[in-house]
């Protein structure tokens, strides 16, 4: 068996904003960052799923909105060694991996890249891992290996890998197929030699690049000048935004895995769901006796087979069958489980309304804690504002609206022109319009205050940064 400690490195995708999973899952917190059934996010999940495989730190690959949250989630677990990538704007897998592969032979090495999105569901690690394991030995000598799982029903969601010739424990590719309609799918499983698609890939980097330069030189060469502007901003990598922009938006599949013939797939059953819908979060769930799988607090009679999250407060069913129900601090999801299909509908009309939910939860995280917006009226809007300890928002002001400010817990040190003063708990200030200011937490506890702001104007935008220790404009 190779050794891993010094080749093997994870490339961890989650750069996505899918809204499958809306209104848990949305535009600017999506599935990758959420706790799905367990205390972890589905991003720590998948990063710890890798503990008893010895490996260098993971390279992260996220978007510009999402990462403070990205790291934060690494800090959680003590994965703060975790480089993080920015992709400047989404372009799919093939340039994002490329990134990564670039990134990975900049020190002169060649590992092993591991490539997994970060927002899949494996229920057996060890089998994961075991199959890991054959897939190091094809790819240390020039394969690029890919995964597929063993179906367990005909499933229209994916796509398929045709297995070829068998070597040892792994197939040659005989082709991916897109994915197949309800008959077709039943054929597949009943036939065999067909997989589901897991998206997970495996090989050495100088390997991915050299197939990606035979197949699509252009997305190399674009990845290579928009490396060539990388440029470190605090824990992050940026690269050059108009070299990535240029470059041509393709999956690994299609620019580099259908085209190769070095391929092999490496087959596993470790329980793998890409989790890309209601029902197959309720598939890969834990269940009561009656079947259904319950979130949060919820009262449920007399009913089976159902998924019911309660996120903020009480939910109740009496009777309902087979059925969806979500519940956020400001929406809620009802649908049946077989027409779920239908949320990328809804979704479309919702963003046609300009919606705000479709983008952020009521809750937002920001690189120095988060806030809650409270209530929002004509002329008004209420905030239960959390500053990390240590945290300090940026020096600001705004031009259409005023603040008040109320300590609930902790000490807050409020800057406000040439003044700086102190704040303890039921203590309170007001921030008059186009003041600049500044708020900090000094303690070691998590400062906690209520923030009204009033003003012909409540928009985020509504902020002009003077100074901000996090690197934003």
């Amino acid at each position: 068996m190779i050794d891993t400690q010094n080749s093997l490195l994870p490339v961890i995708l989650a750069g996505g904003s899918g809204t499958r999973l809306w209104p848990l899952s949305r535009k600017h917190y999506a599935k990758q960052y959420l706790a799905l059934g367990g205390e972890r996010t589905m991003l720590q999940e998948t990063v710890e799923r890798l503990a008893d495989l010895a490996h260098r730190p993971p390279l992260l690959i996220c978007n510009e909105d999402t990462r403070f949250l990205a790291a934060e989630q690494m800090r959680q677990i003590g994965c703060s060694d975790a480089s993080i990538l920015l992709e400047p704007a989404g372009r799919n897998t093939a340039p994002a991996i490329a990134l990564g592969a670039f990134e990975a032979v900049a020190d002169g090495r060649d590992p092993i890249l591991l490539v997994m999105p970060a927002d899949h569901k494996i229920l057996d690690t060890a089998k994961f891992i075991s199959a890991v394991q054959v897939g190091t030995e094809f790819a240390a000598s020039g394969k690029l290996v890919t995964f597929g799982v063993s179906p367990t029903h005909p499933e229209t969601g994916y796509g398929y890998i045709r297995s070829g010739e068998a070597i040892a424990a792994a197939f040659k590719v005989d082709a991916f197929v897109e994915k197949p309609n309800l008959h077709t799918a039943e054929d597949y499983l009943k036939g065999g030699g067909y997989f589901w698609n897991s998206g997970i890939f495996m090989f050495r980097a100088s390997r991915y690049l050299e197939e990606l330069e035979k197949f699509r030189p252009d997305i190399l060469n674009a990845c290579q000048g928009a490396f060539a502007g990388k440029q470190a901003d605090l824990d992050f990598l940026r690269f050059d935004k108009d070299m990535f922009l240029a470059c041509a938006s393709e999956s690994i599949d299609y620019a580099v895995m259908e085209n190769t013939d070095a391929s092999i797939m490496v087959p596993f059953d470790a329980g793998w769901s890409d989790i890309g819908s209601w029902a197959a979060l309720w598939d890969a769930s834990p269940k009561n006796p009656d079947g259904n799988c319950e979130i949060g607090d919820v009262v449920s009679l007399n009913g089976s087979g159902n998924y019911i999250n309660a996120g903020s407060r009480l939910v109740t069913a009496i009777g309902c069958e087979n059925m969806v129900i979500v519940e956020t601090k400001d929406a809620v999801f009802v649908a049946p489980k077989d027409k779920v299909d239908g949320i990328k509908v809804l979704v479309t009309q919702l963003k046609m309304e300009k919606r705000t939910e479709i983008e952020y939860h009521r809750e937002v995280y920001r690189p120095w804690g988060k806030y809650d917006s409270v209530d929002l009226g004509e002329r008004y809007q209420v905030k239960r504002i959390t500053v990390k300890p240590g945290a300090k928002l940026s020096v600001q002001k705004h031009f259409h609206r005023a603040e008040h400010w109320v300590v609930v817990r902790g000490t807050a040190k409020v800057t406000k022109g040439n003044e700086t003063i102190l704040l303890s708990e039921n203590q309170s200030t007001y921030i008059p319009l186009g003041e600049i200011h500044a708020l900090e937490n000094p303690g070691k506890v998590p400062l906690e205050l209520i923030e009204v702001q009033s003003g012909s104007y409540l928009g985020e935008d509504d902020i002009v940064r003077f100074e901000d220790r996090y690197g934003r404009e």
